[in-house]
């Protein structure tokens, strides 16, 4: 890489040192306990790895830390992701991290996913296959250990939301060999039973092997066969396991499962409150306007003699209109009379001078026709004189003749014929058609 003559700086056997290691070892997991643990203002975890007889430095930078569910600290012991180098500032060996667990969760984990494959597979997480929970259940049972805390948050968030709903308690190991059969026990317990219209099971958090009894198999199946719907309340809010999945309702808590199962009394008594105060002011409303048309035709409404004594007033009226419109209609009419009778007196002898001003008029009016219709008669006379002096015949008496070719035109030129064309010549009386033989110029008259 270098010649062994060179003089290398400090920085360059670092940086060729750090590139050795990191292509030699590929990102592997490494066991041990962490020692000397320190959260940088930064964000970055520095620590130690250590076992029996070696250690190593690791750092784990803020933006990996994301994917885990718990915290570091000394004395834990761990399982980690980390790709080896040399962090060449200081010429130390370190593990840059990209996962971390803790040990002994690298089996679980992998038969966690096993399990959850094949349960996802043959349906058992399908959203279809859930049932709805009851709005409000008669009996509430809960499975879990009597011991557990996770038992008296439930109850007492039950006490608290719907103290009227009884629950019943199915005693069962929730940790520890055996856990698993016992719970599902319990679960097909309750369904044999079937004195409740929901199912609560729980417990607390813890680590995932606290935790796993709720990833067996067993447990996984009892729930899916259930006929009571089942709400899942294991751990804490990060904690997930089979159940969770399997059951119809996944809760981040105990606490938050007891929420889910009933409805709170207080929303509830708040509501119909709520629903009663608006009942009762669309009453009073109703109520109101009733009351204000009950007025209104209170106000309309007439004794029947008042009614009959207004239509007998109205009659009276209009017989009192009727008469002196009568009156008056005959006093204009004989006003209008008495007009037109002294019109037609003065009037009267203007009646022969139209007359005699009519017969003028007549006669005058058959003279002027007489007269016009003579001027035409004048007129067209004139008009067939001239029409027969251009009439075509008469020319052709005088001994002229017309000439048409084929396309029946007239000819007048004798240069738009030719030798041989045939012609038909029109006379005053008759016809002939020629062939012509040979055209002549035009001579000058």
């Amino acid at each position: 890489m270098f010649p062994s003559d060179s003089v290398l700086s400090v920085r360059e056997l670092n940086l060729a040192t750090k590139r050795l290691i990191e292509s030699g070892l590929p990102l592997v997991w490494v066991r041990g306990e962490i020692s000397n643990f320190v959260a940088a203002s930064s964000g970055h975890w520095y620590f130690s790895l250590k076992d029996e007889q070696a250690q190593v430095r690791c750092v784990m930078f803020r933006h990996k830390q994301q994917y885990l569910d718990f915290r570091p600290s000394n004395g834990m012991l761990v399982e980690v992701h980390a790709l080896a180098t040399l962090y060449e500032a200081r010429g130390e060996f370190q593990l840059t991290l990209e996962r971390m667990r803790p040990a002994g969760q690298g089996a679980l984990y992998e038969a966690f996913e096993r399990l959850k494959g094949k349960l996802s597979e043959e349906g058992l997480f399908d959203p279809a296959r859930k049932r709805e929970l009851p709005e409000f259940p008669r009996q509430i049972g809960i499975i879990t250990s009597p011991q557990a805390a996770a038992l008296r948050d439930a109850l007492r968030t039950l006490s608290n939301r719907m103290p009227s709903v009884p629950v019943v308690l199915y005693p069962t190991p929730v940790q520890g060999e055996g856990a698993a059969r016992k719970i599902a026990q319990a679960i097909h317990t309750a369904n044999e039973r079937a004195e409740c219209d929901v199912l609560i099971v729980c417990r607390g958090g813890g680590s995932i092997e606290d935790l796993w009894s709720f990833n067996e198999e067993v447990v996984a199946r009892a729930i899916a066969a259930s006929e009571i719907p089942v709400i899942s309340g294991v751990g804490h809010e990060t904690d997930f396991t089979i159940a969770d999945f399997v059951a119809d309702l996944r809760a981040a808590t105990p606490t938050a499962a007891a929420q889910a199962a009933v409805p709170d009394r207080q929303a509830l008594l708040h509501y119909l409150a709520k629903q009663g105060q608006q009942l009762t002011q669309g009453l009073m409303r109703q109520i109101e306007r009733r009351m204000q048309q009950l007025d209104y035709l209170q106000r309309r409404l007439v004794h029947p003699a008042q009614r009959l004594q207004q239509q007998t007033d109205l009659l009276a009226a209009l017989r009192r209109r009727i008469d002196l419109s009568q009156g008056s209609s005959m006093q204009q009419r004989t006003w209008q009379l008495q007009a037109l009778m002294q019109r037609l007196g003065v009037l009267a002898p203007d009646v022969e001078v139209s007359r005699n001003l009519l017969s003028s008029h007549k006669q005058r009016l058959a003279a002027g026709m007489a007269r016009q219709l003579e001027r035409h008669e004048d007129r067209l006379l004139a008009l067939q004189q001239h029409l027969h002096l251009l009439d075509p015949n008469q020319v052709l008496a005088r001994g002229y003749s017309l000439v048409r070719n084929a396309q029946g035109d007239i000819v007048t030129d004798s240069q738009r014929i030719a030798s041989g064309e045939v012609l038909d010549v029109r006379f005053a009386h008759g016809g002939a058609r020629v062939q012509v033989q040979e055209t002549l110029e035009p001579k000058a008259v």
